[in-house]
């Protein structure tokens, strides 16, 4: 088979060129003109080459679909699962942030996809069941089409967790009020048109209202782990590494790495034990990268079968969700430089937030007490009396 090649753009200038390589791997070339620096923190310009040994490197790894999107794509365009090039030739016109791939002008012209649920020429990271949505000129939500817009992301319940929506919906509204609106991406819930089906709808945060691309890169790319098998490689870090990754980018450093400090927590409190390296990501803004708005916010521990411990290790140990209590933030904390004041006024504000937000987690006076909310309820209970009570 012939060595393939695709077009790299950031934002929708070509930046440069991936190539595979005779060996099994691929290179990354910025083009000689290219001078408006990195497109990624991975891949920074100084060095014009960026080679991989084995497929591709991390940063365009992740940029491809994980799961239920990956399945459906990969057979609406006639190529296995594992090839990630030819997903990324085939549905990365539009990826999550800047970065966008596209087959080479003088390339064999690729058949062309039709199916929605496939969303033609684009594509978004994840394993659950997702899509990238448009509304229509009624004001539907429905899959996006290979031109337009695609400012939405429709989040649907799994064949196995019939939950997830309500779950995810009720985890972000109870954050939201915790942390703050802004801290959490936009959301709401909406009926999808060729989906027949309701979702979780999220706004895109890399994207502005004029549709202009924003630079976003999740951890896992900033760090270069491969996604490695069953997709593993996002789990093989520790928070102190975020932590890290924010000193070195973030353009606030001591803003954000409280901000991390107050999310990690409130992960915590939920029962989010999948809080993984691609779950936090640093976003383009006027100032520089950012940490983003939290996403992907769901209460793991209320689902037998899933792992309750804390996906990323602290101080070198993997934290089971139960014994996670306020010694452990408070020597977290410190250890990624935060002020002990800092850390204190972290946890009386918490405190203040989850009190005022008790009405959101209240179960329905009809629900029996082994009930969705009434569970809900009991594992933020349980570990806000371990992590916000001294």
């Amino acid at each position: 088979m012939a060595l393939r090649s695709a077009d790299i753009l950031f934002k929708d200038e070509t930046a440069g060129t991936l190539v595979e390589t005779a060996n099994g791997g691929t290179r990354f070339a910025y083009h000689p003109d290219w001078h408006k620096g990195d497109i990624a923190c991975s891949l920074p310009s100084a060095q014009r080459e960026h080679e991989s040994q084995v497929g591709l490197h991390p940063f365009f790894q992740h940029l491809g679909p994980e799961g239920w999107l990956r399945e459906q794509q990969a057979r609406s365009a006639h190529i296995v699962e594992e090839d990630d090039l030819g997903l990324l030739l085939r549905y990365g016109r539009d990826c999550i942030g800047a970065v966008s791939i596209r087959p080479p002008e003088d390339g064999a012209k690729l058949p062309e996809i039709t199916e929605a649920t496939a969303t033609p020429g684009r594509t978004v990271s994840g394993v659950q069941k997702k899509l990238l949505v448009a509304k229509d000129e009624e004001g539907r939500f429905v899959p996006a089409t290979a031109t337009g817009s695609a400012p939405y992301i429709a989040k649907f319940n799994s064949d196995r967790i019939g939950s997830l929506v309500r779950n995810e919906l009720l985890s972000l509204r109870w954050a939201a009020a915790v942390l703050g609106e802004r801290e959490v991406t936009a959301f709401t819930t909406s009926f999808v048109a060729a989906v027949d089906d309701t979702a979780l709808i999220v706004s895109r945060f890399d994207r502005k209202a004029s549709g202009e691309k924003l630079r976003l890169e999740d951890c896992a790319q900033i760090l270069g782990k491969p996604k490695g098998q069953d997709y593993a490689g996002k789990y093989d870090a520790a928070y102190e590494d975020i932590a890290a990754i924010i000193r070195r980018h973030s353009s606030r450093v001591p803003i954000d790495l409280l901000r991390f400090f107050n999310r990690l927590i409130v992960f915590t409190l939920i029962g989010n034990c999948d809080a993984h390296l691609k779950n936090f990501s640093l976003l383009e803004t006027p100032t520089g990268l950012r940490l983003s708005p939290a996403y992907d916010v769901v209460n793991t521990a209320l689902y037998d079968g899933f792992d309750q411990t804390l996906a990323l290790s602290i101080a070198g140990q993997k934290i089971h969700l139960d014994a996670a209590n306020q010694a452990t933030f408070r020597a977290f904390g410190r250890e990624i430089g935060l002020p002990d004041r800092a850390i204190d006024q972290t946890f009386k504000q918490l405190k203040r937030q989850v009190e005022k937000a008790a009405s959101i987690i209240r179960p329905p006076d009809a629900e029996p007490s082994d009930g969705f909310v009434h569970r809900f309820k009991e594992i933020v209970d349980n570990s806000c009396l371990r992590i916000l009570e001294p």
